[in-house]
């Protein structure tokens, strides 16, 4: 590897950040302690800061020379509603919260950037820190843009990272194209007509309609849906019924559609309620159909993923960037940046837990488990591409 030396020397700093981050972690659109300790530390190392975009986002600003080019960099900040099972001297003390996604490694690395970009400036150009809130749900990317982050602050192209646990400590993984998912949510209500269970012939079943609907959906995927064309259709929760001699009046079906563009998601939302009306209406059931678009598909855009590719291996040598890695169903709000902007979103790889020495839970080291932690290994090579990249593309 050829970290950044100064970088190197100062992770321990960096580690403690990351560490405080983790003991305090905040839910979107709260993250007001996280937002104040990222501005008071840029601001102390002499970096402009404008506050407030997204509500408790963050942008710092560092230019040098004459050059107009300018590129983003971009960390999320929020932690997840959930209850930390691990025991170790940084754990969340804030009672079902918790830094599950690593979100508080992606800032530190993004702050330990920083911190050499403005001591040092070996560029012609802006470097765009953005610090953004509520990924996990709340779109805080969707949100930052509506504030005129694009507009404000006006940038060639934008990049993000993120941990990945499984791939090798230290190793990147990036492809060009779509390499995330869209995420999106469906609520069907079927209403049918209540009935002594005794006396089925006196109502309208809506547990068997909604059997049928859940049967019909899957041919969404398995015969309409060009097979070489992903797509998950996940029926999450089925809702009916309050006594065991009673056929209910509604019956309800929850879950999520997982597709890598839009033109699949526009054919299966279609067929979803087609399929949804039709059925219902053969059995003399009627339909509530709700479907809602969280993110969009993430996809990367090809010259700017092969920069990339050459900062990821600047840093850490062509045998650990693998440069076509397998896509994933997860979903991620940078995709609304990668729709405005042109940019790429990395993988750096996490790791398989073996870095929690003790104190930690039974559970996987993975993402949205009880039993994750971020890796402190990476924090020296995360802020290094960071540096890389920005040196690489406003290059003097």
């Amino acid at each position: 590897m050829k970290l950044v030396e100064p970088i190197l020397a100062s992770q321990a700093e960096i580690q403690a950040i990351r560490r405080d981050l983790h003991v305090h972690p905040e839910l979107c659109y709260e993250e007001h302690r996280t937002a104040e300790i990222v501005a008071e530390r840029l601001n102390a190392w002499g970096i402009p800061v404008v506050r407030g975009l997204g509500v408790t986002g963050v942008v710092g600003i560092i230019k040098n020379g004459t050059s107009e080019r300018a590129i983003g960099l971009r960390a999320d900040m929020d932690a997840l509603p959930m209850q930390e099972l691990n025991g170790f001297a940084h754990a969340s003390t804030h009672a079902g919260k918790m830094h599950a996604c690593g979100h508080d490694g992606h800032t530190a690395m993004l702050l330990g950037a920083a911190h050499y970009l403005a001591q040092h400036r070996n560029f012609d150009g802006t470097v765009y820190l953005i610090f953004q809130p509520a990924e996990e749900g709340g779109g805080g990317a969707k949100r930052m843009i509506e504030d005129g982050l694009f507009e404000r602050f006006p940038m060639d192209a934008v990049y993000g990272m993120h941990n990945w646990p499984g791939i090798p400590e230290g190793h990147f993984g990036v492809v060009s194209g779509p390499m995330m998912a869209s995420s999106n949510e469906f609520r069907v209500t079927v209403r049918g007509k209540g009935a002594h269970a005794a006396q089925p012939h006196r109502g309208i079943d809506p547990i068997m309609v909604a059997v049928q609907i859940a049967q019909a959906w899957q041919t969404i995927v398995s015969r309409e849906k060009n097979p070489l064309h992903t797509a998950v259709l996940s029926i999450t929760q089925i809702h009916a019924g309050s006594a065991t001699n009673i056929i209910p009046d509604e019956a309800e079906l929850v879950g999520t559609v997982r597709t890598f563009t839009t033109e699949v998601l526009d054919l299966i939302e279609r067929r979803m309620q087609e399929m949804a009306n039709g059925i219902a209406a053969g059995f003399g059931a009627s339909i509530d159909f709700g479907f809602k678009r969280n993110y969009p598909p993430l996809v990367n855009h090809p010259e700017q993923t092969a920069f990339a590719i050459e900062a990821m291996r600047a840093v850490v040598g062509p045998a650990q960037v693998d440069a076509n890695v397998e896509p994933t169903m997860g979903a991620e709000d940078f995709a609304f940046m990668l729709q405005a902007k042109p940019g790429c979103y990395v993988f750096l790889g996490n790791g398989d837990g073996d870095h929690r020495a003790g104190g930690h839970g039974l559970g996987p080291c993975q993402l949205h488990n009880a039993s994750y932690d971020f890796n402190d290994n990476l924090l020296p090579i995360g802020a290094s591409y960071w540096v890389r990249l920005a040196e690489m593309s406003l290059k003097a």
